[in-house]
């Protein structure tokens, strides 16, 4: 069973939202495969870091579709961009540094009691 596929008990805010990032891969698996393409094409160009929101924004791009009304169809949670980075430093050893990851404020943090918010919950 991989890190991926694990289930695990949440403690701290960062574990919750891990979780979510897990269950939101479950469902889209090709974005985590499109994040690691493109990173390591902007590694073979010579970068030695960049930052993960461009890629997610690349991803943004090759990803989504108008629905009927011509608004954006697919949703890329931000709040998923650290984990995307965590775990392509954990299947990329080699480019652990590539991205810069900042100190996790929510990994001393208890988890909300809030439900996340969703595309549904906005117009």
């Amino acid at each position: 069973m991989t890190q991926m596929e694990m289930d695990f008990t949440v403690k701290t805010r960062f574990d919750q939202m891990e979780k979510a990032a897990l269950e939101y891969h479950k469902q889209y698996p090709e974005i985590y495969d499109l994040f690691c393409k493109f990173a390591l094409e902007i590694i073979d160009r010579g970068f030695s870091n960049y930052g993960s929101q461009s890629v997610f924004e690349r991803i943004r791009w090759h990803t989504d579709r108008p629905d009927v009304d011509g608004k954006t169809s697919f949703k890329l949670n931000n709040n998923h961009r650290t984990f995307y980075t965590l775990w392509f430093a954990r299947d990329y050893p080699e480019h652990a540094d590539f991205f810069r990851q900042r100190r996790k404020v929510s990994m001393f943090q208890p988890p909300s009691k809030f439900a996340e918010l969703t595309p549904q919950d906005f117009e």
